[in-house]
């Protein structure tokens, strides 16, 4: 006897951000046997839609969910030139970013604080929290149409630069954000992908690194030709901590040697009411919905930023990414004339197929 393998008419899929698919009957299916039937459903709709919640599946285990993952043909990649601490949980899929339950973390898109990316990310729901901690989510192309156009054509105009203080006791050592005790290939690492370093001692003797970065503020999406918000200014300004945590900040280690922080590409300060609009339009487009044990969501990490609500109770989700990208001069470049469209032109004539 031959059994039949799942087609698209074995699910049902409701459209919207994100596009929900699950089995027509709950249950009746996992993840590996109907992995041919969604990719050709995913592989239609996630690069217009920006993201998929697939629910109802028989719950894989974290090496399932990690072979599914792997089945859209791309190399599953490490968590490098980590932000915030993540645990390794079997081959390339990581915890999320172990946060205290009782804090929020912002939407954001996955390493846009850096200049390669992942193009994929998924999240795997093992157990879901008593009390909140959903992942919402946000168009990316509806928060760039959202924004003051001469914000961000500005922010476009002149980057970003990071720059990040490893160690002291504060925040991830260097050791953890690289995978390595080694400065020399902290180094190498830094120098292929264009990040200045500086080296020091702290009076222990201890080697502390400082990173500066020079990044995009918005992207093109190398497939769509859509033109996206794409940082983490809002993370990284010392504003995104509350004023008590600031200040103890600065006493501690001083304002050069704060955690993280990011100005325009020039050195120069952002604006308070920038960064303030900037999070009060994240805010206005987020998507929130449900986890249920077992979904995974998948999303275009250009298309559609991620975060993390406060949660009560156990709370399990586990993260793979692939097919990272580094954006072509060309293609930085068409980001820069895009959002000066943007500015001149209004936002549905610059944002829909910029640069195709």
């Amino acid at each position: 006897m031959t059994s039949t393998v799942p087609s698209a008419g074995n699910l049902r899929i409701e459209p919207g951000l994100p596009t929900v698919i699950a089995p027509r009957e709950h249950g009746a299916l996992t993840l590996g046997e109907a992995a041919g039937a969604l990719r050709v459903a995913i592989d239609a709709c996630l690069e217009r839609v920006g993201g998929v919640l697939l629910t109802g599946f028989g719950p894989p285990s974290v090496d399932g969910f990690q072979r599914f993952a792997a089945s859209f043909g791309a190399p599953l990649v490490d968590y490098a030139f980590a932000s915030t601490p993540r645990s390794r949980v079997e081959g390339a899929v990581y915890t999320s970013t172990e946060y205290p339950a009782h804090r929020a973390i912002a939407l954001h898109n996955e390493q846009s604080y850096t200049r390669e990316w992942p193009l994929r990310i998924w999240f795997h729901c093992v157990t879901a929290a008593r009390a909140g901690g959903q992942t919402p989510i946000a168009d990316s192309r509806a928060v760039v149409r959202a924004l003051d156009p001469a914000l961000v054509e500005r922010f476009a105009r002149r980057e970003l630069l990071y720059v990040r203080n490893f160690g002291q006791g504060v925040d991830l050592p260097w050791q953890r954000a690289f995978g390595t005790d080694d400065p020399g290939l902290v180094q190498r690492q830094c120098d292929q992908r264009g990040i200045e370093c500086e080296w020091r001692k702290d009076t222990d003797g201890e080697w502390l690194l400082r990173t500066r970065e020079r990044c995009q503020a918005v992207a093109v999406h190398p497939h769509t030709g859509e033109l996206v918000w794409f940082n983490q200014a809002h993370l990284f300004h010392l504003s995104a901590l509350e004023a008590p945590v600031q200040e103890a900040l600065i006493e501690t280690v001083g304002i050069e040697n704060v955690p993280r922080n990011v100005f325009y590409g020039d050195g120069a300060p952002l604006e308070a009411d920038a960064l303030a609009q900037i999070r009060a339009v994240l805010e206005d487009e987020t998507i929130v919905f449900p986890w249920a044990e077992g979904d995974v969501l998948m999303l275009d990490n250009m298309l559609c930023a991620h975060a993390r609500a406060p949660f009560d109770g156990p709370r399990k989700v586990v993260v793979a990414m692939a097919r990272n990208h580094r954006a072509t001069d060309a293609e930085r470049a068409c980001a820069t004339q895009a959002a000066r469209a943007l500015a001149g032109a209004g936002a549905h004539t610059a944002t829909e197929g910029a640069c195709r």
